[in-house]
């Protein structure tokens, strides 16, 4: 079969179930996935044919796309900050808003002492801590997950950048010390409410972790208010608390942090003008 007939195919299978430009970026990523062919060699190679090996695994990815597989999951693989990192379905996919956080600490931790040291809660694929110590000069990054499988993916992603990164296993809900003090302290935890759910992609829903992604609707802010608790004993005399919040909790964020004895209190837009991070201090005095 030839390339151009494959994507012919590819694309009239999945019409109707996806929006037509999403479809076509789903042939690009599988091409260079596959193929290793961008997208100006899709078009000029439409004539080339295709081995019944390639063809196979178009079909299959076909099929898994058919059932709301994400295309991350399908490929292995997502890109975050510039980076490739691998994808399970262990972990979950990281997103934009997340790189907006990750952003926002960089900028605000460039020049900082060789023994700056920073936590991750929540890694998952360890798209955080990995990009924070690839791009923070100084950082001494340690990242914990309650899954032991996003753990051996995270320690992958670590390894696949040449970075430094101690990864552990806990369950913050449950964790009453960390090991050290640190002077930053970043977490995207689960916070869409159950209620939410009928309102998201059926990819979400249906494939990625939901340990890792909901909250009961009468305990929202349960990994925000854990979290803060040992930040308060685990954060450095004016350290910095980050988190990725839900946009319609970011009110009732504000106030469980008020409430805590934290200061300088920021919210911050993402690239749609919703509220989804939040930045705060520990006093020198709390």
């Amino acid at each position: 079969m030839k390339l151009k007939q494959l994507k012919i195919n590819f694309i009239e299978a999945l019409s109707g179930g996806y929006p037509p430009e999403e479809i076509q970026s789903f042939f690009h990523w599988l091409a260079e996935s596959y193929l290793g062919y961008s997208r100006f060699d899709v078009s000029v190679k439409a004539e080339e044919e295709v081995s019944k090996e390639i063809s196979a695994k178009f079909h299959t990815a076909l099929q898994r796309l058919q059932n709301h597989e994400p295309i991350q999951y399908i490929i292995g693989e997502t890109e975050f900050y510039g980076l490739p990192f691998i994808v399970t379905p262990a972990t979950l996919i990281p997103r934009p808003e997340t790189e907006e956080l990750v952003h926002w600490i960089i900028e605000e931790s460039k020049n900082q002492k060789s023994d700056f040291k920073i936590l991750d809660i929540g890694t998952g694929t360890g798209c955080i801590a990995v990009s924070l110590a690839k791009n923070i000069k100084n950082a001494q990054v340690s990242a914990l997950d309650i899954s032991a499988e996003a753990i051996k993916v995270a320690q992958k992603n670590a390894a696949i950048h040449k970075v430094e990164v101690t990864f552990f296993q806990a369950d913050i809900l449950k964790t009453k010390t960390l090991p050290q003090q640190y002077h930053v302290i970043v977490s995207n935890p689960p916070y869409v409410r159950n209620l939410e759910k009928a309102h998201m992609q059926p990819n979400v829903v249906q494939h990625e972790p939901e340990s890792a992604l909901f909250v009961t609707n009468e305990d929202p802010l349960l990994f925000y208010r854990k979290i803060t608790q040992r930040a308060k004993t685990h954060l450095t005399p004016n350290g910095s608390l980050y988190f990725e919040i839900n946009e319609y909790l970011s009110k009732e964020m504000k106030q469980l942090l008020e409430q805590e004895g934290f200061t300088e209190i920021e919210l911050k837009k993402d690239m749609f003008g919703k509220y989804r991070m939040l930045k705060c201090k520990l006093p020198m005095d709390l």
